[in-house]
């Protein structure tokens, strides 16, 4: 494209210059519209043929007059190309996919998409579309008699001046066409189908608007899996060489499910065939939400010594590292966005937690988080107390009684059911301002993450009578401090999509550095809050990047676990949230896409993955409140 447009400015320049006679500079000028024509054309159909992100612009309503509601289901899912059979019959130019009987039920293409299509281009100023950088593409099938049916298409389109030579409103003849070489006779509105793989005439490529097949030409693939290897090698070079011209490419009779259209993006198929409007337009828009490609290099996953790994020892330290809402697929989904690595696979123990709680099949954090913090099922929404709302008493209790101390980290408020799972007691999650009080009685040292509105002066004063040092940055906080804090900064509130950083990190490292000082020893639990929010938002990129910051502290578990000696570290979730089942990847792109099947929580039991001293205790298929006994097991402070 930049050669001929360099050529056409060259010429313009030499004709400024020189005296070329009327006839040659006609010719010339011809000449160059011409190669300028089909630079313009080669250049929009390249752009395209290769879209940078697949959306409903890339979809296509195949056979769509034999939809309930033709042209508007599809109009209005947004498709960016819609079919339809048309049949001259008598005086009439009707729609349908076999041949017009004399009593058989007649709809006109008239009625059914030039009249509707003229009314949107009318309501939207000239364009298809609200959103006027959207194109519409309407394809004709031909299916009789081309000559008299194209005839009367072209007087039918005629008959609507905002459609005709309407840049964003592509009429394409497929089917019966006339000969190729005829093509650059017709009207500038008139655009044509071609067949892959077959070759054109300079002069007929610029009106081809894109290039079709039969997908069983090339191969009898039903949708599941991969496109096999030898089918890839046919299909392949077909898009390629369509792309080569600038012209998109479609396949019909392709199979019309979700791992199909997948695998069709995966290959460069520009439109995708459906007979399926409302779940295909579901998958495109959903497509962003469902697809994460990293693009940072991949961290490198600690290896562990084992060198203390389920040692016949009590563990002094316990780090419990807990992703709110994550299951094997929210781990994968990370492992898969981080190049095939995760510090959290590297721990060989594991186990199987069932999370359903006292009243529900589907726990929320609340009881997830009570049931680990106190060996107890609970209902929905309570925190720290069993279902009758009797308190319970918590881990770090337990722990205070042999002198360690305990420290809580979240990227979440502070209030929130998971940490507050640990020192506070209430029948209702929301009550964060009864939750702040609770904190005052608790034999808590540290406790950060964010804040909420319901911390008020009176509260502020209360903790710091209760010497609690409150603080909204960790850095602030002295490693040598043997006071208490509450640090409440505004970072931790942000996800990692929103740039959170390195804060779960820092703020883990900052309490273990204050926590290990204590040589009695120390429970520290640090939650990765956010991955469930991820989860409620179906939202896989959320998902995946909380994923991976978690892992990196899990990874600080660990090395300081191998250089200690005497720490069990255990990771684990209160529950899985959105249902997340991954439906492709790469490692080597940090590329990963799935599908949620809900915005909730599920029922899905969560992996446990233990490390250190003990660690061989937390292996089998056990309910959630096993993890507090197995806990205090392991440090000797056993509650039975």
């Amino acid at each position: 494209m930049a050669a001929a447009w360099n050529k056409l400015c060259l010429f313009c320049r030499l004709l400024s210059a020189t005296k070329l006679l009327l006839p040659e500079i006609i010719l010339k000028m011809n000449r160059m519209k011409k190669i300028c024509c089909w630079v313009l054309s080669c250049y929009t159909s390249l752009a395209m043929a290769q879209p940078v992100q697949y959306t409903v612009a890339n979809a296509h309503s195949h056979n769509d007059y034999e939809n309930t509601i033709p042209f508007l289901t599809a109009y209005y899912a947004g498709f960016g190309s819609i079919e339809a059979d048309v049949y001259a019959y008598k005086d009439s130019l009707l729609v349908s996919h076999e041949k017009i009987q004399p009593n058989g039920v007649h709809r006109s293409f008239d009625s059914l998409y030039l009249r509707l299509l003229n009314q949107m281009v009318v309501a939207h100023n000239g364009h298809p579309y609200a959103d006027t950088t959207r194109k519409l593409q309407l394809l004709i099938d031909i299916k009789n008699d081309s000559l008299v049916t194209i005839s009367r298409v072209m007087a039918a389109i005629s008959r609507y001046p905002n459609l005709v030579n309407n840049r964003q409103v592509h009429f394409v003849l497929t089917g019966a066409r006339p000969p190729k070489t005829e093509y650059s006779k017709y009207p500038a509105f008139i655009h044509f189908d071609g067949n892959v793989g077959e070759t054109y005439p300079d002069d007929a490529w610029p009106k081809i608007d894109m290039l079709s097949a039969d997908f069983h030409r090339f191969s009898e693939w039903n949708g599941k899996s991969n496109i096999l290897a030898p089918d890839i090698a046919k299909l392949k070079p077909l898009v390629e060489d369509a792309h080569k011209h600038g012209k998109p490419i479609r396949f019909w009779a392709t199979p019309d499910v979700v791992n199909a259209w997948y695998q069709l993006m995966k290959l460069g198929i520009d439109y995708l065939n459906t007979d399926h409007i409302h779940d295909l337009a579901a998958f495109l828009n959903n497509l962003p939400a469902n697809s994460y490609t990293n693009p940072a290099a991949p961290y490198t996953a600690y290896q562990p010594s084992f060198a203390s790994d389920g040692a016949e020892k009590k563990a002094k330290n316990v780090i419990l590292l807990i992703g709110d809402g994550t299951g094997l697929a929210q781990l994968y989904s990370g492992y898969t966005a981080n190049g095939g690595q995760l510090n959290i696979f590297n721990i060989r123990n594991m186990g199987l937690s069932k999370t359903s709680s006292h009243d529900n099949y589907i726990t929320d954090s609340a009881p997830g988080s009570t049931s680990i913090a106190s060996g107890v099922k609970t209902n929905n929404r309570f925190v720290g107390v069993d279902h009758t709302g009797r308190a319970l008493t918590l881990l770090p209790v337990y722990f205070n009684r042999l002198k360690k101390t305990t420290g809580l980290v979240t990227c979440g408020d502070v209030t929130d059911a998971t940490p507050a799972d640990f020192y506070a007691h209430r029948a209702l999650r929301d009550s964060s301002a009864a939750i702040f009080n609770d904190l005052a009685a608790a034999p808590v040292q540290l406790l950060m993450g964010s804040g909420n509105k319901s911390f008020t002066p009176a509260l502020a004063a209360r903790l710091r009578n209760s010497a609690f040092n409150i603080d909204s940055v960790v850095a602030h906080v002295p490693d040598t401090t043997t006071g208490k804090w509450l640090i409440m900064e505004r970072q931790a509130e942000l996800s990692m999509l929103n740039h959170r950083g390195p804060w779960l990190q820092e703020a883990f490292d900052k309490t273990l550095n204050i926590l290990k000082r204590n040589k009695a020893g120390f429970f520290m639990m640090t939650e990765g809050a956010q991955i469930d929010h991820g989860g409620h938002a179906n939202n896989l990129p959320y998902v995946a990047t909380e994923v991976m910051d978690f892992d990196q502290v899990v990874g600080r578990a660990l090395q300081f676990a191998d250089a200690d000696g005497e720490t069990l570290v255990i990771v684990t979730a209160d529950h899985e949230t959105g249902g997340l089942s991954l439906l492709g990847g790469d490692f080597g792109k940090g590329y990963v896409t799935g599908n949620f099947s809900t915005n909730d929580h599920t029922g899905i039991p969560v992996p446990v993955f233990a490390y250190g001293p003990g660690s061989q205790l937390f292996r089998g298929v056990y309910e959630n409140t096993e993890l507090f006994h197995k806990i205090l097991d392991a440090t000797g402070a056993a509650a039975r």
